[in-house]
């Protein structure tokens, strides 16, 4: 008998609470924002989003037998934080897309793996160098995207960013978790 085994993994470190899976018609609300505690360092910032993705892989120890594999972004609730005081409609959108850069990255996962992953000797082969370095770029953009639109309060910016992910999206609208 074929072993199957199912395997889930989160790019950040929390798999509990509350989730909420990305999809193109629904928008954080502040309410979603369920953390009481600021994990980050720093007076400017007004909110942190907690997202990434979710994936499982389905698998069976004939090499040459199809993979599975699945991806789901996430935001995590329960990790996610905002500063009562501060927040606004702008800095919302600001959270959205950081939102979105996962949704974006988890497409690029979709594609890289559709293309390249057939077969459970291409999972054990390739899975895990594509995995890392989209991962990596994810890390990068995330970290980008607060460096130059100072958190969302530059917002010649954000509108820049703003266009540049609906964009990077649209690109790879085919990649979207149906």
């Amino acid at each position: 008998m074929k072993g199957i085994f199912l395997t889930l993994f989160l790019i950040s470190n929390a798999v509990w609470g509350q989730k909420i899976i990305w999809k193109s018609d629904l928008k954080l609300t502040w309410a979603n924002f369920k953390s009481k505690t600021n994990n980050m360092n720093g007076s400017n910032v007004v909110a942190y989003t907690h997202c990434g993705w979710e994936y499982s892989v389905l698998t069976s120890s004939d090499m040459k037998a199809p993979v599975k594999i699945e991806f789901e972004t996430i935001f995590n609730e329960d990790k996610s934080w905002k500063d009562d005081k501060r927040i606004n409609d702008y800095i919302l959108l600001h959270e959205q897309k950081h939102f979105d850069i996962a949704e974006l990255h988890a497409r690029k996962l979709r594609k890289e793996v559709a293309e390249k992953v057939i077969t459970n000797a291409d999972y054990k082969k390739y899975f895990k160098d594509i995995y890392n370095k989209i991962s990596e770029e994810y890390r990068n953009f995330q970290v980008s995207y607060d460096r130059e639109t100072d958190h969302g309060m530059n917002k010649e910016k954000q509108n820049q960013y703003n266009i540049l992910i609906t964009e990077e999206l649209e690109k790879l609208k085919n990649y979207q978790k149906s």
